[in-house]
């Protein structure tokens, strides 16, 4: 007897053909090893379509009463062409605003975008419920502000911007373009966001220098800090390189660098502060903002009750008869000390070491210190001390040091090296940043070693070399003599 294999198709005709002869359902199935149901279905392909229904087919459905149609996926591509920046819920939304219906899901317009190859295949994460939510309860409970940088002008410099984002309703309070982001037009941003808004019950920065004074050289309070101090406001400080947690106004960075700045180059600064203002303006009122529902700023942020305030802000104080107001503008004189800083009204303000021994100008302005050397602004520091310990800096005026002679005596030539040091009978003597690279003159005189330059005494030290080496430097009083080359 010859075996011959049948097909699957063959298979399945004759177990319709046996029931079609009479054979009951229940023994054909178990026959053939399949169960009663698949029989009753194989019977019902037969008839509908004869030997070729028994065949298998593709379980694909003909149609997808959900699918998105060409003309919102071609709408969807030709948004995210317009707006690189716009994800899947914000073209979502938009298609809302323009009446589309039904709205595809947000799943379905990502896989248009990856078909069209306009977005990355999203990486593995956590899911959004993995993710602490950290939130204020009300609006003009906490403000974020901080400063950006990267706003391009025209004479190749660039500015920055001090922002400001209500924690709740993410409405901008403050977008202030300033040349520099020093003490004053920090401060002054913030008077201006509250004299907009009102006054906030807390604020959130990090460790910035026009911030705080936290890591600073002393325990002083900063022109920010006292801001805060008198209208009440408590300032939060975020923990060292924890940039995450002031992480709202950080997106608001970003979100303005992509929608604003990209490839722009302002005239002036008041070019860029009037089209900020403009882009500002539609962000609070007309832009929706996924992280609060898809709704303007603006909505979240009026419902708060703005309760009336008296702004106290520093420079506005009023000295009492024969003191010297803040805003004065008085010019006084300072010797940087070796540690590179300057001794003001009680209190310490850096200038830099490079500075050491040399004579700098001190203008005290609007509650500003703007320190210059040789009419170059070095630095500049919010003012300290007090108003009221102002005047006696400018009865101690420091006098002019008597220019003191030098001693008559065997002078001995030496040069200043780049430490602002000399050597002397094998001995290093301090001279001064200011003389490195010159020529002085050392005399010994007594139990002091004098240097003089262009006959004046500039430094007087005690002895420290020893004496029995004295005389190699008085042998070459030029200092010592060049290598003469033998083979020469």
């Amino acid at each position: 007897m010859v075996l011959v294999e049948l097909g699957v198709v063959e298979q399945r005709y004759q177990a319709v053909l046996e029931v079609l002869g009479g054979a009951s359902v229940t023994d054909v199935a178990r026959r053939y090893g399949v169960v009663r149901q698949t029989v009753h279905r194989w019977l019902v392909k037969y008839a509908e379509s004869g030997v070729s229904g028994l065949a298998d087919q593709s379980s694909r459905p003909h149609s997808c009463p959900h699918q998105m149609s060409p003309q919102v996926e071609a709408r969807v591509i030709e948004m995210r062409r317009a707006h690189p920046g716009w994800g899947s819920r914000s073209i979502r939304y938009w298609l809302g605003e323009e009446g589309v219906v039904p709205l595809p899901s947000l799943s379905g317009i990502h896989r248009a975008l990856l078909r069209h190859k306009l977005v990355e295949p999203r990486k593995q994460r956590k899911p959004r419920s993995a993710y602490r939510r950290w939130e204020r309860s009300r609006s003009m409970e906490l403000w974020q502000m901080d400063v950006m940088g990267r706003v391009k002008l025209a004479d190749g410099s660039e500015a920055k911007v001090v922002t400001g984002i209500d924690d709740h309703s993410r409405f901008c309070v403050s977008a202030q373009v300033v040349q520099r982001a020093t003490a004053m037009p920090v401060c002054d941003a913030l008077a201006l966001a509250m004299r907009r808004h009102g006054v906030p019950d807390q604020i959130l920065t990090d460790n910035g220098k026009v911030f705080t004074g936290r890591f600073g050289p002393g325990s002083s309070e900063v022109l920010f800090d006292r801001i805060c101090r008198e209208n009440g406001i408590r300032h939060l400080l975020t923990a060292p390189r924890s940039p995450t947690t002031t992480g709202k106004v950080e997106r608001f960075h970003k979100t303005v660098r992509a929608e604003f700045l990209t490839d722009r180059v302002f005239e002036s600064i008041g070019e860029a502060q009037r089209e900020l203002d403009s882009w500002v303006e539609r962000y609070n009122t007309i832009r929706p903002h996924q992280g609060i529902g898809m709704v303007p700023p603006v909505r979240r942020f009026e419902l708060a009750v703005v309760e009336p305030f008296d702004l106290q802000v520093v420079g506005n104080e009023t000295p009492d008869e024969g003191s010297v107001a803040a805003d004065a503008g008085r010019r006084v004189t300072r010797k940087v000390g070796v540690g590179g800083r300057i001794s003001l009204a009680g209190y310490k303000y850096h200038v830099g070491r490079w500075l050491a021994s040399e004579t700098v100008d001190v203008v005290i302005a609007d509650g500003l210190i703007e320190i210059s050397h040789r009419d170059v602004l070095i630095t500049s520091h919010a003012r300290q001390h007090r108003v009221a310990d102002e005047p006696a800096v400018w009865r101690r005026q420091p006098r002019a040091r008597p220019v003191r002679p030098e001693t008559v005596g065997v002078p001995v030539t030496r040069k200043v090296d780049s430490s602002g040091n000399i050597s002397f009978a094998a001995t290093a003597y301090r001279v001064g940043n200011a003389m490195r690279g010159r020529q002085v003159q050392v005399r010994v005189v007594g139990d002091t070693v004098e240097i003089s330059s262009d006959g004046r005494v500039i430094r007087s030290h005690a002895i420290r070399h020893d004496p029995a080496k004295e005389h190699g430097a008085f042998a070459n009083p030029a200092g010592r003599p060049r290598r003469i080359n033998a083979a020469s």
